[in-house]
């Protein structure tokens, strides 16, 4: 009889360790599934404005490394975007008013930024008022603010994306620090390919 009080206790600690278990494993994959698969971002400023605003928060999927035309994507920067003004790979024509940045510094900074990717490795570039002339052709780019008058809305004098590079831009074309200025992103500094705004509550929905 004495053996059968023992019973329930016995079960409870293991329904006990069983939930603690699987509340870890929940963790675990919680972590992993940040760390490799998906990760959440917030918008610090407003170069992606109107298509995203300040504090907006967005879901990234790290899968993706080589990222489509279009794709708005989170990555590290060159470090030439660190300094104020920026910095370019290379000297650009006429002390930069005529033509973007074709070349990013070797090195990666550690900074994140958010943009859209305008320009693919081999496109040939160039920026009219804004918008983005690509092999020729302008873009289909109803999503901008438009830029107003200044020298980061023109660089006729078109540069070659290089290969295994993207052309970042953001949507802001007025109010925006991107590849303009401090060149395009190597594929290997690409965190991942936005893909999902989850806050605000008004903005939720697939980007």
């Amino acid at each position: 009889m004495a053996s059968k009080g023992v019973k329930p206790q016995s079960s409870a600690a293991k329904s006990i360790i069983e939930l603690v278990l699987t509340v870890l494993a929940a963790i675990g994959l919680a972590i992993l599934i940040q760390a490799f698969v998906v990760k959440p971002y917030k918008i610090p400023s407003g170069s992606m404005i109107p298509t995203l605003a300040i504090g907006q928060r967005v879901l990234t999927n790290r899968l993706v490394s080589h990222p489509g035309l279009g794709d708005i994507v989170v990555f590290h920067p060159p470090r030439g975007a660190d300094p104020d003004p920026p910095v370019c790979g290379v000297p650009t024509e006429g002390g930069g008013f005529q033509q973007a940045c074709g070349v990013p510094t070797p090195q990666e900074s550690s900074q994140t930024f958010i943009k859209r990717v305008v320009g693919l490795p081999g496109d040939r570039i160039q920026i009219i008022n804004g918008h983005v002339i690509r092999n020729g052709k302008p873009e289909s780019d109803r999503y901008i603010a438009p830029c107003a008058d200044g020298d980061g809305c023109n660089f006729q004098t078109p540069i070659v994306v290089p290969p295994g590079d993207y052309f970042m831009m953001g949507d802001n074309r007025g109010q925006s620090d991107d590849s303009r200025f401090w060149g395009p992103v190597p594929a290997k500094w690409i965190i991942g390919v936005a893909f999902f705004t989850y806050w605000p509550p008004s903005r939720i929905g697939i980007l």
